[in-house]
């Protein structure tokens, strides 16, 4: 018998519910009408959850419209079949609305507002121990904003009545943002685009310095900035969730000890699965010891893998987002993760970025399958935006291995891209059993452009490169790469070669193939120590 099924049990047996430890929150003046306001009923129901010393609390089948909802330590909450928690539009006066975005001074200028602060959250907990979600009901996130000037108010699938809902705004927004606009400081451009007043929740659960966390089975429609953001979260399983959300799906900062499995997040407009080691905290930690598998994860428009008809909606050049990353915020640094078994489908490719000076190492990957990719099916990148107090030092990337990886209609600017910064090298790149089935098309004019060296203060996306000089695979600034049965394929003639190697020091190939003569298709420039797999040395 499942968790979910055994506290439901419990939670329906009659006159068990005190002696389980179980409290449902319409014991506790919960309507679950999706019209009056629940917050109130149920925090009380967390709060003598808490007193008890740990225990259930239950929400069964019902809409639970509420502002912040505070966890506690010991309590997991229970989301029966046909539960919805909702969060509740901001009110016309912000000070009856969501819990206020706490006090973190000193660290905002160098991530989103959003990964700063975790208490302007429709469910959030702070430094809490054995702590869970669970069970198969919704979490609907329609009052959160995405961060990004106000909040966008859009339905559930089953109530969609018309295809555009308007933004909703705050007359105190303006103002609020002009103010803060006004204390930008450092070369970074932070606080950003996505501050907000006190009142406004803008994602749907964040957690901060908190261990032992079980999420299970729930489902999170449009979770605003994050649908789930941890920060310092240690020995978290997050299991079989569901998440069609409008920006990032899972984010996972300065964690370690994470067990990521059997999700799907379908994230149009930001990331899906994402690692990240901010300085949210206001100091350095790593996110190690992490394993993502069994995973799904997509860019159709936003309530289309809930309703089920997985549509692909214009995004113009930039393309939907929906991938697994690494970064950016990188400052603490990534080691010893592993992501196997996982697909993505109309999305961007995986993304490795360690650009805040921090070490990217002991990283394996393997069995990913992928189809309809808008850029780069794999980046790696060491670069040198170097956010952070005092503008920390370049970091290292090394020891990165993966196998076994199929892309299918791959976009003609998608190569590989494994790019470090001089003097930095990307370092041990082990690619084995890849096949690549790019679009192409690209031209002799993109054959002869410039990759740009120097991007201080760039974000890290492959489209900042610009269309590459290769159609199949861009190395630069590599140590150690090894190529194993690569396989690269063109749908279209492409006019550039399928590979360009430069500032690459030790590199082996073997049983690579792709189309055309080697002597046009492997364009070497500044490379020392390249070898066939017959041991043939190969002249610049």
């Amino acid at each position: 018998m499942t968790v979910a099924v055994l506290l439901l049990v419990v939670a329906l047996a009659p006159g068990a519910r005190a002696a389980a430890g179980n409290f449902d929150v319409k014991d506790f003046g919960a309507a679950g009408d999706g019209k009056t306001l629940d917050t109130e009923a149920v925090n009380q129901a967390i709060a003598a959850a808490a007193g008890a010393g740990g225990g259930v609390v239950t929400f069964l089948a019902g809409d639970y419209l509420t502002f912040s909802i505070r966890l506690r330590s010991h309590v997991t909450l229970f989301l029966a079949p046909g539960a919805t928690i909702v969060a509740a539009e901001p009110p016309a006066n912000l000070e009856q609305g969501y819990d206020a975005p706490e006090a973190n001074p000193g660290t905002d200028q160098y991530q989103d507002f959003g990964h700063s602060h975790w208490h302007n959250s429709l469910i959030w907990g702070e430094g809490l121990v054995d702590i869970g979600i669970v069970g198969p009901g919704r979490i609907y996130g329609r009052g959160l904003s995405r961060g990004k000037g106000g909040v966008r108010r859009d339905l559930l699938p089953e109530e969609r009545t018309q295809s555009a809902v308007p933004e909703l705004s705050f007359a105190a927004l303006p103002a609020f943002q002009a103010a803060l606009h006004a204390q930008k400081t450092g070369p970074f451009g932070y606080p950003g685009d996505d501050l907000l007043p006190p009142g406004v929740g803008n994602k749907a659960i964040a957690l901060k310095n908190c261990r032992n966390v079980i999420f299970r089975d729930f489902t999170i429609y449009h979770g605003g900035h994050f649908a789930v953001l941890a920060t310092g979260v240690d020995n978290w399983t997050c299991d079989n969730l569901t998440i069609d959300t409008n920006r990032d799906g899972i984010d996972i900062d300065c964690c370690q000890g994470v067990r990521v499995s059997n999700c799907i997040v379908n994230s149009p407009y930001d990331d899906g699965i994402c690692l990240k080691s901010s300085y949210g905290l206001g100091f350095v930690r790593m996110t190690e010891n992490v394993t993502i598998t069994n995973c799904q994860v997509s860019g159709f428009a936003e309530g289309t893998l809930l309703d089920g008809t997985r549509r692909k909606a214009d995004f113009g050049e930039r393309g939907p987002t929906g991938r697994i990353k690494f970064g950016t915020e990188s400052n603490g640094g990534f080691r010893n993760i592993t992501v196997s078994n996982c697909t993505f489908d109309y999305s961007r490719g995986l993304a490795l970025e360690a650009v805040d000076g921090a070490q990217m190492e002991d990283i394996t990957i393997t069995g990913l399958t992928m189809r309809d990719i808008t850029n780069a099916p794999i980046f790696i990148r060491l670069g040198r935006r170097q956010r952070g107090p005092e503008q920390p030092a370049i970091g290292t990337t090394r020891r990165i291995k993966i196998d076994t990886l199929v892309a299918h209609a791959v976009a003609a600017d998608g190569g590989i891209l494994i790019v470090g910064t001089p003097g930095h090298p990307v370092e041990d790149v082990s690619l084995s059993n890849i096949l690549i089935d790019y679009v192409g098309g690209g031209t002799a004019e993109q054959a002869r452009g410039r990759v740009p060296e120097d991007e201080r203060f760039y974000y890290p996306e492959p489209s900042g490169l610009g269309v590459r000089p290769a159609w199949g695979l861009f190395a630069r600034n590599v140590k150690n790469l090894s190529l194993d049965r690569v396989d690269l394929r063109l749908a279209h003639a492409d006019a550039r070669p399928a590979m360009v190697l430069e500032k690459v020091d030790g590199a082996v190939l073997d049983r690579v193939a792709f189309p055309g003569e080697a002597e046009r298709n492997l364009v070497r420039k500044d490379v020392t120590g390249l070898r066939w797999s017959d041991g043939r040395a190969v002249a610049n």
